[in-house]
């Protein structure tokens, strides 16, 4: 899978997590880990540096789920990163 489709892939399930009940938005969070945090060929500094920011504040909005905490503020951030990510991927 090629960087772009791999941050595609995140901001589609992103997308999709922030619409679902808070137990399956955690569970989807969590199956996106493996992509957001897999080393890729060699990438530009800033497409890897746009790829760690994704993967933080996705691990933000997972945390806050799974301790019951709001992630109104959450969701944003990260779908931001993560589109930020797939413009840099392109």
């Amino acid at each position: 899978m090629t960087e772009t489709e791999t941050a595609e892939q995140v901001v589609a399930a992103l997308r999709s997590a922030q619409a679902a009940a808070p137990d399956a938005a955690l569970q989807m969070l969590n199956g996106l880990m493996g992509l957001v945090r897999s080393p890729s060929d060699a990438q530009p500094f800033e497409t890897e540096e746009a790829r760690s920011s994704a993967f933080l504040s996705i691990c933000e909005v997972g945390k806050a789920l799974h301790r019951g905490l709001p992630t109104d503020a959450l969701w944003p951030a990260a779908v931001s990163a993560s589109e930020r990510w797939l413009s840099l991927a392109r």
